[in-house]
This record gives structure tokens, C-alpha cells and sequence, in this order.
């Protein structure tokens, strides 16, 4: 492997990388759906959450949470 390649990155900086490619199909059906509902929009071919979609996000974040509890 090109040393150019190699990085030591944290977890979080993997987590954030992988998130940044592309959807898998099954998940640009969900970005349709959200745009649909108006949480997301797509700027420049690429999924961005809309206000309406953080503020849903962050309702939805006590249910999650009594989830794992």
C-alpha cells in the first residue's frame, strides 16, 4: 500500500469518512423518501437534512434513547 494512503485516523474520523460516500441503493430509496417528506433536499447530487429533518431528528432522539434503555 502507497504510504500516500496510509492514515491513522480515530474512530470517529472513519465513521465520519464512511458517511460521506455515496448511498447504497437501498438507502437512496430512504433519501427519496425523506425529500418527499421534505427532511432532506439534495444540493449538488448529494443528500443534505433540512431543518425540518434536524428538528424531527432531534425529537425522535428521546425515542431512540428509550430504546437502548
Amino acid at each position: 500500500m502507497s504510504a500516500e494512503f496510509d492514515y491513522d485516523l480515530t474512530p470517529d474520523q472513519w465513521e465520519a469518512l464512511k458517511a460521506l460516500r455515496a448511498p447504497q441503493p437501498a438507502g437512496r430509496a430512504a433519501i427519496r423518501q425523506l425529500v418527499s417528506l421534505k427532511l432532506a433536499t439534495v444540493i449538488d447530487e448529494r443528500p443534505v437534512i433540512t431543518a425540518t429533518g434536524r428538528k424531527v431528528l432531534v425529537r425522535g432522539s428521546s425515542k431512540l434513547l428509550d430504546l437502548v434503555a
